[in-house]
């Protein structure tokens, strides 16, 4: 069930971030809606065949990049949630994509980013591929990522945070390539205590590919016996792969659990049925368990894949959790800075 209060809101993080609670604090308020929203699925979903080991994962759509659109005045992004139907469920725990393809900025002296917003019930995943940027939080958590880094900010209870452009790299200008996630929390864990966790390039997991096909960055989760440095609350793959030209890369993910697969360069085959483009987002459907991705030239992919969490998602704004009382709560707690105090 989808719910909207007031007019549409497609789930992109320019619209989320501006739609705020009354006071409005960063962006101004163009919009305001809730959005309701059950991801319990039914019985067949969850109860694994076990001849779906041995099946090749269908592809349920591919889905092209979405139209561009600015977040703030430093990240210009592709929202490919906003054009998946039934996208919560479908790709729960993942609540968001924003993907930044390489764009050069010229040199200022300014600030580019985006300013101090909140946000509470889930998590924010930050890759970087070109660039750098600065992140601060009212917890006193932040600092600098730069290319093969990863910031992963857990707001749960709350928290304030601003990102901008890292002062040199505003100042030289430059590429500047990376990603936003969101990943929703379990209801036991949306009021836990915020956190931040730094990764850097050289504690990825690292997994070369046989043949020298490749190499894949596990950042979250499990690939090949190796393990990703992210810490999560739920069951969570986050994989950053490379493969040559003719390299070929094997996903086996369970059946039940949401998967899809981002082209951020190059082109590649999935399951010998459909062929796949830069800029192209892949969903998978929840039957079979082997995909089988090709490169016809070489390609970088970004891995999703995730256990479902099945239970209500209420969002308002930058606030995300199981019911519209909780959602009150988030404003008012807000309201009485109860997410503590950030300087822009």
């Amino acid at each position: 069930m989808l719910v909207f209060m007031g007019k549409g809101l497609s789930l992109t993080r320019r619209r989320l971030l501006t739609t705020v609670v009354p006071v409005g604090v960063f962006l101004g308020i163009r919009r305001r809606a809730m959005t309701t929203m059950n991801t319990e699925r039914q019985t067949s979903e969850t109860t694994p065949d076990a001849r779906a080991r041995n099946q090749v994962r269908e592809i349920e759509d591919v889905y092209r990049s979405p139209g561009l659109h600015w977040v703030g005045d430093g990240f210009r992004v592709a929202g490919y949630f906003s054009a998946i139907p039934d996208v919560v469920r479908r790709l729960s725990p993942f609540l968001l994509l924003d993907y930044h393809a390489p764009y050069v900025y010229s040199p200022t002296s300014g600030r580019r980013g985006v300013g101090v917003h909140p946000h509470r019930g889930f998590e924010t995943v930050t890759l970087a591929w070109q660039g750098s940027v600065a992140h601060h939080d009212s917890t006193g958590g932040g600092g600098v990522i730069g290319p093969g880094d990863v910031q992963w900010m857990t707001a749960a209870s709350g928290i304030l945070h601003k990102e901008y452009h890292e002062e040199r790299f505003a100042r030289e200008g430059g590429t500047f390539q990376m990603a936003q996630l969101w990943v929703n929390l379990p209801r036991q864990h949306k009021m836990a205590s915020p956190r931040y966790q730094p990764i850097l390039a050289d504690q990825m997991g690292i997994v070369n590919l046989p043949d020298g096909a490749g190499v894949v960055r596990v950042i979250a989760g499990e690939y090949r016996g190796v393990k990703g440095p992210a810490k999560t609350f739920s069951e969570v793959h986050l994989f950053d792969a490379r493969l040559d030209a003719g390299g070929k890369l094997e996903l086996p993910f369970p059946a039940r659990q949401n998967v899809a697969v981002l082209v951020m360069n190059g082109e590649v085959g999935i399951n010998e049925e459909v062929t796949a483009r830069e800029g192209d987002f892949v969903l998978f459907k929840n039957a079979g368990e082997r995909i089988s991705i090709d490169a016809h030239a070489g390609s970088q992919l970004l891995v999703l894949g995730g256990e479902p969490i099945d239970e209500p998602v209420v969002q308002y704004g930058p606030f995300v959790m199981n019911t519209e009382r909780e959602i009150a709560q988030a404003i008012t707690d807000f309201n009485r800075g109860k997410f503590g105090h950030l300087e822009d």
